[in-house]
């Protein structure tokens, strides 16, 4: 059997050196190391950091890519994605960043991520997708969450709720990964 697929969302604008870059590495390896393929927006910051760590610690790197976004910010795949999916648009690499895994971990990040972590809540939602964990990492994260939860709760039942997991930091993501085999 092939090893399971894990999704990473995250920042573009973490940089080397940063915590949160350091917590992405970090990541990488741990996913490496429990025999998961990663796969990754492609790029720079977080998406970088979590495809170098898992590069170096073995595993296989998937960087999910779009013409869109070379055009718009005039980047290219990072050097430790060892495979290529390329889209010409933005909505199809969302798309297969969640079609194409077995679960996904959101890292700290910005409007991208928060889209990502929403589209694919909302394909669980509808039975869209088969069920697959979605795990956001970090106290930011928790934050957002329990805050729409306390301004919307009347219009997200328990149900809708128990699609999306927070975990404190990337440790405990992965070791939640695993509780979900």
């Amino acid at each position: 059997m092939d090893p399971k697929r894990i999704t990473v969302f995250g920042s573009a604008n973490a940089k080397p050196g940063d915590p949160l870059y350091q917590d992405s590495l970090l990541l990488g390896r741990l996913l490496a190391e429990a025999g998961y393929t990663v796969l990754t927006g492609g790029y720079i910051g977080t998406m970088e950091a979590v495809s170098r760590g898992a590069a170096e610690a073995g595993g296989h790197v998937i960087g999910v890519t779009c013409a869109e976004i070379e055009a718009w910010r005039g980047v290219r795949a990072n050097a430790w994605v060892i495979e290529e999916m390329r889209f010409p648009t933005l909505r199809e690499r969302l798309l297969a960043l969640i079609d194409e895994c077995d679960a996904a971990l959101a890292l700290p990040g910005g409007i991208g991520t928060l889209t990502e972590i929403t589209t694919m809540w909302n394909h669980l939602l509808i039975d869209a997708i088969h069920p697959r964990p979605l795990i956001a990492i970090g106290p930011g994260w928790q934050a957002i969450i329990e805050q729409f939860y306390a301004q919307m709760g009347s219009y997200i039942p328990q149900t809708q709720r128990s699609w999306l997991q927070c975990s404190p930091d990337v440790a405990t993501a992965v070791a939640l990964l695993r509780l979900n085999k």
